[in-house]
């Protein structure tokens, strides 16, 4: 069995909505449990992810969760996540659906080493960098 690198990504209690998000740019299928689903004397947590996976079509899969209390989510300061690939237009798709709200850090455009780069944070706090290879 091959190794496979995957971000996790850690939410303060927006897991959901992110992985809903990033859903509805990349495709794929969403699964989500909860606190609730595991513990049934959650409480509060009770509707907080415990563990959610979204894996698409285009072979991404990233995994996030709310980390319970105790647990502190410094948001974006622990991870990038990257896209890269020779599908222009799939990938100026991510990059138009997924910069919705985000803070570009450097335009989607073509770089010294030939490529199309761009970088942003996106409205969660969650760095990413498209990468679209050139021809």
């Amino acid at each position: 069995m091959a190794s496979k690198l995957n971000p996790y990504l850690n939410f303060d209690g927006n897991a959901r909505e992110a992985m809903e998000f990033y859903q509805s740019v990349l495709g794929g299928e969403l699964l989500v449990h909860t606190f609730g689903e595991s513990m049934p004397d959650a409480g509060d947590l009770a509707d907080q992810v415990m563990h959610a996976s979204l894996i698409t079509e285009a072979g991404y899969t990233i995994f996030a969760s709310d980390p319970p209390p105790g647990m502190p989510v410094t948001s974006g300061t622990n991870i990038t996540v990257s896209i890269s690939g020779d599908d222009t237009e799939q990938l100026r798709s991510y990059w138009a659906g997924l910069t919705a709200g985000a803070e570009i850090t450097m335009p989607l455009e073509m770089q010294m080493w030939g490529d199309e780069y761009g970088a942003f944070t996106d409205r969660y706090g969650i760095p990413w960098m498209v990468n679209i290879s050139g021809s």
